[in-house]
This record gives C-alpha cells, sequence and structure tokens, in this order.
C-alpha cells in the first residue's frame, strides 16, 4: 500500500471524527475536534500506547514491521512470510520482533484499538484475526465497519463491554495517532508494510530477503 503519510492534524482529525459513527451507546464520549487540531503529536503523552513485541527483547537484531490492519500487502505478508519468519526467528528467540501500527484511515485505527483490547498476551491473536477476515470486516460504511469489528471482537472472546470500551477510548485513540506519527516520522515510512532491521529501513520483503537480512545481521 503505496501512501504518503497524513500529516498528524489531519490523521488526529479524521480518526475522531468517525468517533460518531463507531460509538453506537449513549456513553460515546464528547470529542472536541477543533482542540485536538491544536494539537501536535509532539504535544501529546504517547506512554499509554503499548509497544507490542514478541520473541527475545534482548535479542541482538530488532526487526520492527509497520503495517496498517487495512493494507492489502499487510495481509498478504502475515499470512505467509510472517509465519515462516515467526516460527524460524521470533519463537527460537534470534529476534526481537516489534509490531507498529499505521494509520491511513479510520478503520485502521478501530482495528488497533480493537486489538489491544485484549491487552498485549492477546494482541497478536486479535491481530491474525483481523488479518485473516479484512475483505470481509472492512465491507461497507462506517458504521458497518465497526459493527464487523465488534463481531470479530466477540469472536475473539471479549465482552460487548470491553469491546464499546476500547473503541470509545478517546484518549487512547489520540495517543495511538501521536505514537504513529511521531515513529513513523523518526523511521521514515512512507508505505506498509515496511521494516527496520536494526535501523536500517527495508520496503515489503519476500520470506528469504528477510532471511537473508536477519542472518547478515546475525552473523550467520
Amino acid at each position: 500500500m503505496n501512501r504518503i503519510l497524513a500529516i498528524a492534524a489531519v490523521a488526529v482529525i479524521g480518526a475522531f471524527g468517525a468517533f460518531l459513527w463507531i460509538n453506537s451507546q449513549p456513553q460515546a464520549p464528547g470529542i472536541d475536534i477543533g482542540a485536538v487540531n491544536a494539537q501536535t503529536a509532539e504535544n501529546i503523552d504517547t506512554s499509554i500506547v503499548t509497544e507490542m513485541t514478541m520473541g527475545n527483547p534482548d535479542a541482538a537484531v530488532t526487526v520492527i514491521e509497520y503495517a496498517s490492519f487495512t493494507c492489502p500487502h499487510c495481509r498478504t505478508f502475515h499470512e505467509g512470510a510472517f509465519k515462516e519468519l515467526k516460527a524460524d526467528y521470533i519463537d527460537t528467540g534470534k529476534i526481537n520482533f516489534v509490531y507498529r501500527e499505521v494509520y491511513f484511515d479510520q478503520p485502521g485505527l478501530w482495528a488497533g484499538m480493537l486489538a489491544r483490547c485484549g491487552g498485549e498476551e492477546r494482541y497478536f491473536g486479535i491481530a491474525d484475526l483481523i488479518y485473516q477476515n479484512q475483505s470481509t470486516w472492512l465491507a461497507g460504511d462506517p458504521a458497518t465497519i465497526a459493527n464487523n469489528l465488534r463481531r470479530l471482537g466477540r469472536t475473539a472472546g471479549l465482552s460487548d463491554d470491553q469491546i464499546n470500551a476500547c473503541l470509545q477510548d478517546g484518549d487512547m485513540a489520540q495517543a495511538m495517532v501521536a505514537a504513529y506519527q511521531q515513529n513513523a516520522t523518526a523511521d521514515g515510512i512512507r508505505s506498509t508494510p515496511s521494516f527496520v532491521f536494526n535501523g536500517k529501513l527495508h520496503s515489503n520483503l519476500s520470506y528469504s530477503e528477510f532471511s537473508e537480512f536477519i542472518d547478515e545481521a546475525l552473523g550467520s
């Protein structure tokens, strides 16, 4: 998905403007979009956004993936090459793998909020479910998409109260968008999926290319 990164203000406005669509419950938060627009990513506290990782945190090699839950190429990677990467390098403790969400659109942010509903332990399982059903939950208008995500959350074992609390957490949504902007800007991310190997940026890769880069970094 080759798209130019949106500027922070536009991303935040898009994310929060759509809360009127996804919050069907009467306790939906009142979001002052004008106030959000006046802030920049640098002004927002992102400490509440947990970094989602797998593998060995002390490994000599760290691989960071930047991906969007609405990106077809990201889905293809997670259904294919990622499974090999996980078996050969993540589960064996050879690398530290970090997954960072990119929000090119509102549904991508909502999906990220849903994936985080189960906490760190369940994050990657819910993320897999979101990718596996990407073409299904993305079909329809914003309200339909939000309801599709709610159904996925229930499939993952989340309660309606948990799902609603996550999708209505305005502070978390704002922090997630700010964290995305800060990280993507720092690493020069312009498309998804993109990967950073020990600080070096690469675009979408085949598994053989992945393996070659990692083995080189590991000195094997």
